[in-house]
């Protein structure tokens, strides 16, 4: 693709936008990047474009600069149908997103991932297969590196393995991964799509430009996503943690991840092996791995690392234990449907939950937490926008109580706590109203759990000390 000369308007200055403005500026076009927010908000590395030569737009962009473009790349968070995106697709000028971008300059092969959960977490772990295997691989995309600051590290013998969302899949046109993966589809960003179903046809770009030669793998589970597989032009390779089948990867028992194909079938792990909570990260080793054979990694090789696997930041991550309590930072669960695993997971240990939720909603409703709620959480802590929604539809199934911030919220959940109990940050929110990111929440949350876990040693070490005191000052009387 020739950008030199071309005139390229990105729209949204996040981090893709920065990395797409800064590549396709070393290649000789002339680049104007816009972000609704003032200059003054945008990063450090984003006004920093300006020593490049790249203008820098805030606000609304003006009718006679959409005239003018040739080509428009998108940020993730922009929806393809605002305004500014349909005017310059009507005026002529190509619109694509940075994934389509990077897409037509990245050398090797791709595998890209996608799914309402589990994305980053099963990434990660492709990655580390695909490295210990000896394989060149890199690993970018939604999980936090830009696709498009890959291209010069890519090679003709490496992979690229790629975290893909829903709003990136939007924007696609020649995006062609060698291995595709699907991991679930529920509802999510119903404040961006018209239906679950709209949703799911993003997710499902992913597998469009896949030839016979390609993998596409697809959890069977999901009902969704398992009607895809007769429509597929790519080979078929599904998964499942409910049922044996007769070819793919699949619990046995609860107990044996089982490959089988038409030669036969072997014991890839056990259960008991994988570090990884819950039976939703069952799902991600199997699409893993299942995405490993695709690439050519050998099964023993693959255990090792699965064996080794520990759980991703901010996802099910042990932060730490006060008194008996136990803290998991799933910040990442920013969906009722993340949440509702989150919580399968760690039930599955004794103790009842302390459940801090909340944050900016997604106009789904919570009532899918109910019985899970009624079964497992000893409290709700809310926090944030929808903390009011949060307790109108859960508050007959476990008590509710409001926190004013993230301490707040951590000190009231290890005051409802018991021995034994386990505090869990699974918020089923985004968390724009109160943090820059489900990051920084979760750093946050960490902090604070840190925090009360100090001003408790410290109280405990006065008290003693205070007693100490005491004792002698009775022994000399």
């Amino acid at each position: 693709m020739e950008v030199a000369g071309k005139k390229v308007l990105i729209v949204g200055a996040g981090r893709s936008g920065v990395a797409s403005a800064r590549f396709l500026r070393e290649r000789g076009a002339t680049v104007a990047l816009n972000d609704r927010k003032d200059i003054e908000e945008w990063s450090q590395d984003a006004r920093s474009l300006k020593e490049q030569n790249v203008g820098l737009l805030a606000g609304d962009v003006p009718t006679w600069l959409l005239d003018q473009v040739e080509l428009v790349v998108i940020s993730p968070g922009v929806p393809t149908k605002s305004i500014p995106v349909r005017y310059a697709d009507r005026a002529g000028a190509e619109v694509i997103g940075e994934i389509e971008l990077a897409s037509r300059y990245i050398r090797g092969r791709l595998v890209a991932i996608t799914g309402t959960n589990g994305k980053t977490t099963t990434t990660t772990l492709i990655g580390e297969i695909l490295k210990d295997a000896g394989l060149k691989v890199q690993v970018g995309g939604n999980i936090g590196t830009a696709l498009i600051s890959l291209v010069d590290s890519s090679t003709d013998d490496g992979w690229t393995v790629v975290e893909v969302s829903s709003f990136q899949l939007e924007t696609i046109k020649n995006f062609h991964p060698s291995v595709a993966l699907c991991l679930n589809v529920t509802p999510n960003h119903m404040d961006r799509y018209e239906s679950v179903m709209d949703y799911a046809a993003a997710k499902h770009n992913i597998f469009r430009n896949q030839t016979a030669e390609d993998v596409a793998i697809l959890n069977a589970d999901d009902e969704v996503i398992s009607s895809w597989a007769k429509g597929l032009r790519a080979h078929v390779v599904l998964f499942s943690v409910r049922r044996e089948l007769e070819e793919g990867l699949f619990l046995r028992n609860g107990r044996e991840l089982i490959s089988r194909t038409s030669q036969g079938e072997r014991v890839l792990i056990t259960r008991d092996e994988i570090m990884l909570r819950g039976l939703h990260n069952v799902e991600n080793v199997l699409a893993a791995m299942a995405a490993g054979l695709a690439c050519g990694a050998s099964p023993a090789s693959m255990r090792e690392t699965v064996r080794k696997f520990q759980a991703v930041e901010h996802r099910l991550e042990f932060s730490g234990e006060i008194g008996g309590v136990k803290f998991i930072n799933d910040s990442k669960a920013t969906s009722v449907d993340a949440t509702m695993k989150a919580l399968e997971a760690i039930s599955e240990e004794e103790g009842k939950i302390v459940l801090i939720l909340g944050g900016r909603g997604k106009q789904a409703p919570y009532a899918p937490l109910a019985e899970l709620v009624r079964e497992h959480a000893r409290k709700l802590i809310l926090i944030g926008e929808d903390a009011g929604k949060i307790e109108t539809e859960l508050k007959e199934f476990a008590e509710c109580e409001r926190a004013d911030d993230m301490r707040d919220a951590v000190n009231r959940a290890y005051s409802a706590a018991q021995p034994g109990d386990t505090v869990l940050l699974a918020p089923a929110c985004a968390s724009f109203d109160m943090f820059r990111s489900f990051e920084h929440r979760g750093q946050v949350f960490k902090e604070e759990v840190a925090s009360l876990q100090l001003s408790i040693f410290r109280g405990q070490h006065l008290a003693n000390y205070l007693k100490l005191k005491t004792d002698r000052k009775s022994s000399d009387e």
